[in-house]
């Protein structure tokens, strides 16, 4: 039995009301490491919420467990007023069985680092492998909402092209589309420009800027600090598996509370 099939917690009864996205006291354990500490992070429907921290910090890690990639052991995620990867019965939490956790996860577009593109299939292919296979779309009705989606992310000439034929930025870019094209709740991007040569890194955020104009709810774990503070309406800095500060984009940039996130700030700010 693990810790969470224990006797539930108190938050895990205040579903109702909770934002879009809510973690509360969220852990997580690889083996001996504790890769998470006492997390507790919401964000608001049409919020753009950017994740910034060192390498190692859990990032990556507290992103995995809102998509349910890892499942967390202690505390509680939600999502759109649902508990992830639980269920309650008889005051205890039970995990859920792989069907329902699926279900939930098409709730969440996740962009990676690496593109993760099929190297088969034509970039339209790719944005509507999804929705014909698993939302059962019409072939037809997924393609014209593809074509669509491609040309949102600046690619509509790129439909025929496959994966090798784009440059790393048309790739994530289509990437951007493909998770667009399972018509998410939240958008979940993990650091989305690190894997791109600088030049390229420009024409990817401009669509992730776009989506944020639009009233995507987004959740970006990213390096990339200018951005952070353009688009972003609250950034959480990270460190060792915890939640050192969080305030507004601008106010935590520029004048951050912490001395931890004062010192990561000025370090990486000056290697630009």
């Amino acid at each position: 039995m693990t810790r969470m099939e224990t006797a539930m917690e108190p938050e895990a009864t205040l579903a109702p009301g909770l934002p879009i996205v809510s973690g509360r006291r969220v852990g997580k354990l690889f083996g001996d490491f504790r890769a998470l500490t006492e997390v507790s992070i919401d964000v608001e429907e049409g919020e753009v919420v950017c994740i910034i921290g060192p390498s190692g910090s859990g990032k990556t890690t507290f992103l995995r467990c809102l998509n349910q990639l890892e499942r967390i052991d202690e505390g509680a995620l939600w999502l759109d007023g649902e508990l992830l990867g639980w269920r309650l019965e008889s005051d205890r939490l039970h995990p859920l069985p792989e069907a329902e956790i699926a279900r939930q996860r098409r709730k969440t577009g996740m962009v990676f680092q690496r593109f993760n593109l099929f190297p088969h299939m034509t970039a339209l292919q790719n944005i509507t492998e999804g929705p014909v296979q698993v939302l059962r779309e019409p072939r037809g009705q997924a393609e014209d909402r593809g074509r669509r989606l491609l040309s949102r992310v600046g690619l509509a000439e790129k439909a025929s092209s496959y994966p090798k034929d784009l440059s790393g930025g048309q790739q994530q870019r289509v990437a951007i589309a493909r998770a667009l094209a399972m018509n998410p709740k939240v958008m979940l991007f993990d650091e989305p420009t690190s894997a791109l040569d600088p030049e390229l890194v420009g024409e990817v955020l401009s669509v992730m800027k776009d989506l944020a104009r639009a009233g995507m709810t987004m959740v970006v774990v990213t390096h990339e600090l200018g951005f952070a503070r353009e688009v972003a309406d609250r950034v959480v800095f990270m460190d060792q598996g915890r939640v050192v500060e969080t305030g507004p984009a601008q106010q935590l940039m520029d004048d951050p509370q912490e001395e931890r996130t004062r010192n990561f700030i000025r370090s990486v700010l000056g290697r630009e």
